[in-house]
């Protein structure tokens, strides 16, 4: 059995600034000019920005985010497993600790930006 560890990151590594590269070249081809919402390594270190990145076996496999909107609400950000990861569980391990955080905060409202 493979482990699967998901840990708080400060976005300070190589791997990580990659993959959150990938995560914005992703997004600008597939969403329409103007309505890319994915946030820069810089935007994603602000204080209202909780960072997680995934590993298995030392290799990052995928990341999410969760920003603090408000007292009461959150949102997802910067959700992404690498190719070679999907369907592996990465995305839903990063998921329930956004889901766990927000809900450890006392959110009320978790928010996905999906665009129009």
């Amino acid at each position: 059995v493979v482990a699967l560890e998901i840990r708080e990151d400060n976005l300070s590594s190589p791997e990580v600034k990659a993959l959150i590269a990938e995560h914005i070249n992703g997004m600008r081809k597939s969403t329409p000019s103007g309505h890319v919402h994915a946030l820069e390594v810089e935007k994603l270190q602000l204080p209202t920005i909780t960072f997680w990145s995934a590993w298995i076996d030392g290799e990052l496999c995928g990341c999410g985010a969760l920003k603090e909107l408000d007292a009461v609400t959150g949102e997802v950000k910067s959700m992404r497993t690498r190719t070679e990861f999907l369907r592996r569980g990465v995305g839903q391990a990063l998921l329930d600790e956004i889901v766990h955080t927000a809900r450890s905060r006392g959110y009320s409202r978790l928010l996905l930006e999906t665009g129009t």
